[in-house]
């Protein structure tokens, strides 16, 4: 018996993480411009559109004159009225590839393998910052932990922390376990806090399953990474001033001013982000990732990430249907042999891996 009840539970648990995942990055797709699409900038083209509170994918640019506001060119496939299945996004193709290397290779999986599975699935032009530097570095034959480290400015970037799904997943109430796993994977192209934001996320999603509460599950993350570092520290100044009761608004502006300078991928920065809609989302699905993605920063790799933890703990049947619907159980990626993949076969093949199969 796995520790969060029958097999069917488990299944649409995981099932809720994937759709959470993907419905979270649709979600802050168009925005993903962090020196641009500031907090306030999202705030004020959906005070525009009339679409405050957020309670549904972002709506097409409104019409008129005044302040332009210019999404991202993928808006059109991504936007309210406008889904049919998820678009392609890296924020996927690594939580599919991670899938498949599990499969591949099993949960004694090596760096190198990950390398070598990126080789063989993955188009170099669908990479980027710190997983391109490490893909060029495999290109011309260096080795982990060389790979991360060789001509490689990104290694603190939010890179190695939205591939680490697959592993708290398939760890179910086991955030130990499932860090080490993220952790193989991350020293592929990342250091520093760029490891622990992997590690971190990973143990995040692993809690969700069995914790009674987000704000457990957030504690119980913290523990596998080091009490010292830059993380762990923004992690719990978000949890102290939400504890303290601060408005969400003005928690994210005392982080924001204590994390300048880091830049808009950086893994700090876009914890803090994320933390803060886990916690001021309470427990509902559309008001986390809604408060996730008007957080800014990495809005699309923020979204999915706290998609995947709501969707743990709310479960696949119970995600709304304006989130999951326009899925059309359908997923576009990169990764070689899985473009149209059904969203409910990546849960199931998850769920198998999960158990040993």
């Amino acid at each position: 018996m796995n520790p969060v009840g029958t097999e069917h539970e488990f299944t649409d648990r995981v099932l809720g993480g994937w759709l959470g995942r993907i419905a979270g990055n649709m979600l802050g797709k168009p925005v993903e411009q962090g020196d641009l699409w500031t907090r306030d900038r999202i705030d004020r083209y959906l005070r525009r559109a009339a679409a405050l509170p957020l309670t549904d994918y972002l709506p097409e640019p409104p019409p008129g004159d005044g302040e332009v506001f210019e999404l991202r060119p993928e808006w059109r496939s991504c936007v309210r009225g406008r889904i049919h299945g998820s678009c392609r996004d890296d924020d996927v193709d690594y939580a599919i590839l991670g899938l498949h290397l599990l499969e591949t290779h099993g949960f004694s999986f090596s760096t190198e393998q990950v390398g070598d599975l990126w080789l063989l699935r993955l188009p170099y032009l669908q990479t980027f910052t710190a997983e391109r530097a490490a893909y060029r570095n495999l290109a011309g034959g260096l080795k982990p932990p060389l790979t991360a480290t060789y001509d490689n400015p990104y290694q603190e970037w939010i890179g190695a922390l939205i591939r680490a799904d697959v592993f708290g997943w398939t760890c179910p109430g086991d955030p130990r376990r499932a860090a080490s796993l993220a952790r193989r994977d991350a020293v592929l192209s990342h250091t520093g806090n760029g490891v622990y934001g992997a590690m971190w996320a990973a143990a995040l999603i692993s809690a969700a399953f069995t914790a009674p509460t987000v704000r457990a599950a957030l504690g119980e993350a913290l523990t596998v990474i080091p009490a010292s570092s830059r993380l762990a520290r923004t992690v719990r100044r978000v949890i102290s001033l939400h504890d303290a009761r601060l408005p969400w608004e003005d928690t994210l502006t005392t982080v924001s001013e204590e994390t300048a300078g880091l830049g808009w991928i950086h893994t700090v920065p876009n914890a803090a982000v994320l933390t803060a809609g886990l916690l001021y989302g309470d427990g509902d699905f559309t008001r986390t990732i809604a408060l996730t993605v008007r957080g800014g920063l990495d809005t699309d790799s923020n979204g999915a990430t706290a998609g995947s933890v709501a969707g743990v703990r709310t479960g696949g049947g119970a995600i709304p249907a304006q989130w999951r619907d326009p899925l059309e159980d359908t997923v576009r990626s990169a990764v070689f042999g899985f473009d149209g993949v059904r969203i409910s076969e990546l849960a199931r093949r998850t769920v198998a891996v999960a158990n040993g199969g």
